[in-house]
């Protein structure tokens, strides 16, 4: 709740926060098993330079119980990304009509260095935002906020729904971008990456291959592994329903 105080102050936000994990679609996923096929150990290593427990937000849902829920796709701490403008991945458990807008902000500041509506971004999945799209460059070694809200009512911020994550860029002399990172995309370099604690540019290679294959299912329990890994139990059920619906 500490780091999205410079929304309150923003906005006067009253936000309610669910930790991923702990919503109704998560706590469904956690009794069966995200994939037979799936090895005992996981494809994403976090990156040794930050402690556990520190994610932003999570799933939360929206004003009623029927309503849609954001979830960002993050890991439980900072991710790491190698990128200058990286892709942010989140999802949304059910259509909406309400306007869902995208927050950036550099920690050491407090106005929000990007606030905007998504376009094109109400409908059930997963859904990217391309910073280089909006013209957003991340400086290295700085720790950044992102977040997506929905506002079902247009003059309160009151009822705002908001899920996020943080992002910090490294550079290549950084040892953490130093190790047999790929920069190509493809299912080896999804899971090089993610071994190598580049959440950002793992999950944002295995969204963009699923973009291209949707019925792929070697794709789809791919992410669903990877999202197993930080405790998003929710969206990777979701993918593996998906990968039934397209063979029926």
């Amino acid at each position: 709740m500490k780091t999205f105080i410079w929304l309150i102050l923003i906005g006067g936000i009253g936000l309610a926060v669910v930790w991923s994990g702990s919503g109704p679609i998560d706590a469904v996923a956690e009794q069966s098993v995200v994939s037979p096929d799936d090895p005992s150990k996981p494809f994403y290593v976090p990156p040794k330079k930050y402690a556990p427990r520190a994610r932003v937000g999570g799933e939360l849902r929206g004003p009623d119980e029927n309503s849609s829920q954001l979830i960002a796709l993050v890991p439980d701490h900072v991710g790491m990304t190698r990128k200058q403008t990286p892709m942010l991945n989140w999802f949304l458990s059910k259509p909406t009509t309400y306007p869902i807008f995208f927050t950036l902000n550099d920690r050491q500041k407090v106005r929000p260095l990007y606030e905007g509506v998504l376009s094109a971004s109400n409908q059930e999945g997963v859904h990217s935002i391309d910073l280089k799209t909006l013209g957003i460059t991340l400086e290295p070694n700085i720790q950044y906020e992102w977040s997506v809200s929905m506002r079902p009512n247009p003059d309160s911020h009151s009822g705002d729904v908001v899920a996020g994550g943080m992002i910090e860029r490294c550079e290549f002399a950084d040892i953490v971008c130093t190790q047999n990172i790929i920069l190509s995309c493809d299912e080896s370099s999804v899971m090089v990456n993610a071994k190598n604690g580049l959440w950002y540019d793992a999950m944002a290679c295995i969204c963009t291959l699923i973009d291209a294959k949707p019925a792929d299912p070697s794709l789809r329990r791919l992410r669903a592994k990877l999202l197993k890994d930080v405790g998003l139990y929710g969206v990777a059920e979701w993918d593996l329903r998906s990968i039934q619906s397209a063979l029926h």
